[in-house]
């Protein structure tokens, strides 16, 4: 089994955590997100989700 290092990004709403994390993810290349309302795939609205763009670049 390896040892890998995991990466936590937390904080408050709106403080740039997801920006944080999809720019770690371009060098790293994957992502697990948490966010209880950013995994809800229609719910659009107030939940501050990565761009198709960002998430096409990242697993």
């Amino acid at each position: 089994m390896k040892n890998e290092k995991l990466i936590f990004i937390m904080g408050p709403t709106a403080t740039g955590k997801t920006d944080i994390a999809v720019n770690l993810a371009y060098g790293i290349g994957e992502i697990i997100s948490v966010d209880s309302m950013q995994v809800y795939r229609l719910l659009n609205c107030g939940t501050a989700k990565p761009t198709k763009e960002q998430l096409r670049k990242v697993k």
